[in-house]
């Protein structure tokens, strides 16, 4: 049995797709069960809470592999999960971390990641730790500037980056669920484009058929607008400052084979995912104006 947390993510919702199509056998812990009302109906729902540790045991009970994707700032949730693993006698996490804490010395952003590493690692469960750089679906947080004023803010300039589709980190997850060999390792996980971000808005304005302008960000707090436009805790909007001040200054752009190597194919590209998701860009057309003005 493969118990998946944060089923209704990104990551998530393919991760469960991956899995039904393989037969493996599956559940699903969520909050909300209506919330996984369109995830594949052969997967057992089990409704709790990782910030209520006391509702985790009917989730965990007979759970062999444990996927784990926790979000936030903190570590409780993964301290909740890890302990209800260790409780039902789970033989294997994988843990979805971050390519942050790769980097020496840790910047801010890593800090929660690498704590919770640390975490199940304690816990002497063998584990395998994906770390994916930036997600494809973070230009979702372009769209209140895009549908008001047609417009993206740029926060990090000539900075380049190699996005990956959350839907390549499932298949990887997938693979490592229900295979063998993966026990103890890390993996780190990029798409294979280093792209800036004005690269990145050329190509989705030929998905959408309009051109977007890209501006640049002036401030600290517009940056951290430019990812969370209605603002973010202050320790979060300092890693985020910092997590760009690092991508500007990397204008080459890191990059893994780990993808190709282990699915045997390339990772999608930021086209491919900009084709599947032009609609949300799009938007009404009365929300623009081919000049860029409202």
């Amino acid at each position: 049995m493969i118990l998946v947390t944060g089923a209704t993510g990104n990551v998530g919702r393919e991760l469960t797709r991956e899995l039904d199509a393989k037969g493996a056998e599956l559940r699903l812990l969520v909050r909300d069960a209506a919330r996984a009302a369109a995830l594949p109906e052969r997967a057992e729902r089990v409704v709790g809470d990782l910030g209520e540790p006391s509702t985790l045991t009917p989730a965990f009970a007979g759970v062999d592999t444990l996927f784990l994707l926790t979000q936030g700032i903190g570590t409780d949730h993964t301290a909740a999960a890890v302990a209800a693993a260790a409780a039902a006698g789970v033989g294997h996490v994988v843990h979805l971390s971050s390519l942050h804490v790769t980097i020496d010395p840790l910047p801010a952003m890593a800090r929660w990641h690498h704590e919770r590493e640390e975490i199940v690692r304690a816990s002497a469960i063998p584990a395998t730790f994906l770390r994916p750089g930036g997600f494809m679906t973070n230009a979702l947080d372009w769209l209140p500037t895009l549908h008001e004023e047609n417009h993206v803010l740029d926060p990090v300039g000539p900075g380049r980056f190699a996005p990956i589709d959350p839907a390549d980190i499932a298949a990887v997850a997938a693979l490592v669920l229900t295979g063998t060999g993966h026990r103890g390792k890390e993996y780190a996980l990029t798409g294979g484009e280093a792209l800036t971000v004005t690269e990145q808005v050329r190509i989705l304005s030929r998905a959408i058929g309009r051109d977007v302008e890209v501006r640049a960000v002036n401030t600290p707090d517009e940056a951290v607008r430019s990812r969370f436009p209605h603002g973010a805790p202050r320790a979060l909007a300092d890693a985020i400052t910092e997590g760009f001040m690092l991508m500007r200054a990397d204008t080459v752009g890191f990059r893994t084979d780990t993808v190709e190597r282990l699915l045997g194919r390339t990772p999608r590209t930021f086209a491919d995912w900009c084709a599947r998701h032009a609609d949300a860009f799009r938007g009404p057309e009365s929300a623009w104006h081919p000049s860029g003005s409202a």
